[in-house]
């Protein structure tokens, strides 16, 4: 007989509110607007000697610092082919095709992204949940699942497995 157990957090706590705008068509970009995004991490893994995949007050505090470095602020993508974005000094300015914005560098998160859709947001914020679990548990065979939802019933899902020194 095999196994398998997961543990999940999302709640009022797993909530952030963010700024952005994402291109599609390869010519349009979408005005700037925001959303409450919720989202929900799960972690499935191996029972540990305390009989638990992961402290769920570990995955929490993970989980919070991950979400604080996005709440409140303009989610920038720095790996977009046509969305530039220039950190100067206490601004950023962020070009595409016809359009300019300058920011306060501290309402930015500028994200190692190609684009900042939820399917994005979520691998994001999955790889640090899993880098962050391994790191703190010692254990490399976690399997971790991020939601996030910027609307009702509007959410896109990545699930990460493996090593992760492969990323």
């Amino acid at each position: 007989m095999s196994e398998r157990y997961s543990v999940r957090i999302g709640d009022d706590s797993t909530v952030f509110a963010s700024a952005h705008f994402i291109t599609y068509d390869r010519s349009t970009c979408e005005p700037l607007h925001g959303h409450n995004f919720a989202t929900a991490v799960t972690v499935e893994g191996p029972l540990d000697d305390n009989h638990y995949v992961v402290d769920f007050f570990v995955l929490k505090n993970i989980v919070s610092e991950l979400l604080t470095e996005l709440d409140h602020r303009i989610l920038l993508p720095t790996k977009h082919d046509q969305i530039k974005v220039e950190s100067r000094g206490e601004e950023v300015e962020v070009r595409f095709p016809g359009r300019r914005w300058v920011f306060p560098r501290s309402e930015c998160a500028l994200l190692p992204l190609a684009n900042t859709t939820v399917e994005l947001l979520a691998r994001h914020l999955a790889d640090g949940v899993l880098r962050r679990l391994s790191s703190e548990a010692g254990e490399e065979s976690f399997v971790v699942r991020v939601e996030v939802e910027e609307s009702p019933g509007w959410s896109a899902t990545c699930c990460l497995t493996g090593d992760v020194s492969d990323r």
